[in-house]
């Protein structure tokens, strides 16, 4: 049976490219700054952000509970969306572990309104946490990969520093947002204190994410990672697939949107299926199927092999990543057009 993944990117595996990587990397202990594969992964990522510095982490999510550990104090405040990764899938690490309240915002397109973000950002009252970070996602995922624009990111930089409060941005699809609004990764994030970016998602390689800064950040970085359990000893083997990641499958993300572009408008042109076409602009697609049957299509797909993620009662998400081919989306628009013909 033909067997096509469409329920994530972290779905992917890592190239040949990777494993050659892997098995041939130059490795020592990591918690002594003692291996070089590391070390040339965090000088390459930072120097591909333009930031001072970088850490490597096991998973987005930790780099993002590492990078609020860092900027706050317990008792302190983020402001983010509401749809946001760290505020819906992190599991509150942020509060549970670091004492710091989480104040969501607006952000059902992707964007979080300039005017809402000055108005609430609380600084010296003793009524209210102090504010001490906003957190932005980009791509935004809980609205279709959204790539929110280096103008908007500008703005927000502004708005938070002149309030003396500073900007992390999960970036776990950076690059896809990088790739769609055709701007250097550096370029993009130049006025963003830290970034996180994942590696493992379409970026393809098997595992772990960078924390970006400058020195003195990352230096304190470096310490919550230790107390989060994640200083790892030999970690080139992960390393090693990561600087494939970055100087290999960057520029291949566009295959991806391409792939993504075709599979919604072959998803628009099928009788039962509800669709935003232009809102979908990397590797992201959500449709809706009518009768609320998301459920039976997603089950019904399944038995052909094709694996499609189920986020709602009618709501299906499909996800174009390193390992889907374009014959893979003729194949899957071919195979939900029958089955909702033959129902």
């Amino acid at each position: 049976m033909r067997f096509v993944d469409l329920r994530s990117d972290t779905k992917t595996l890592p190239t040949s490219e990777m494993r050659e990587a892997i098995f041939n990397a130059e490795l020592g202990d990591d918690c002594a700054g003692e291996d070089q594969t590391v070390n040339n992964l965090e000088e390459l990522a930072a120097k591909v952000l333009g930031k001072e510095a970088a850490v490597l982490v096991s998973s987005g999510t930790q780099g993002n509970l590492t990078a609020l550990l860092s900027h706050c104090d317990r008792g302190d405040e983020v402001l983010l969306g509401r749809q946001s990764h760290i505020f819906r899938a992190e599991a509150m690490g942020a509060s549970v572990l670091g004492g710091i309240a989480l104040m969501p915002l607006n952000d059902d397109e992707g964007y979080i309104s300039l005017e809402e973000i000055e108005q609430s950002i609380r600084v010296n009252d003793s009524r209210y946490p102090n504010t001490k970070l906003l957190a932005l996602e980009n791509t935004h995922n809980g609205s279709g990969g959204t790539p929110l624009s280096k103008a908007y990111l500008d703005d927000c930089s502004d708005i938070a520093h002149l309030k003396g409060i500073s900007v992390h941005i999960d970036g776990a699809r950076l690059f896809n947002a990088s790739v769609a609004l055709n701007i250097k990764p550096s370029e993009l994030v130049n006025s963003i204190d830290t970034v996180t970016f994942c590696l493992s998602k379409g970026l393809a390689a098997p595992v772990g994410s960078l924390l970006v800064g400058d020195k003195d950040f990352i230096n304190k970085a470096r310490r919550w990672r230790k107390m989060l359990g994640s200083a790892m000893r030999q970690s080139g083997i992960i390393a090693a697939a990561g600087i494939v990641s970055i100087n290999m499958m960057i520029e291949r993300l566009k295959e991806d949107h391409l792939n993504a572009k075709k599979l919604a408008n072959g998803l628009n042109n099928i009788p039962g299926i509800s669709i935003e076409v232009e809102k979908f602009q990397t590797n992201m697609v959500f449709c809706s199927v009518d009768n609320g049957k998301g459920e039976w299509l997603t089950e019904t797909l399944s038995d052909k092999g094709i694996l499609v993620g189920h986020v709602g009662n009618s709501v299906l998400r499909l996800v174009t990543h390193n390992d889907i081919s374009s014959d893979d989306i003729d194949y899957t628009i071919k195979s939900i057009q029958q089955i909702l013909l033959d129902k």
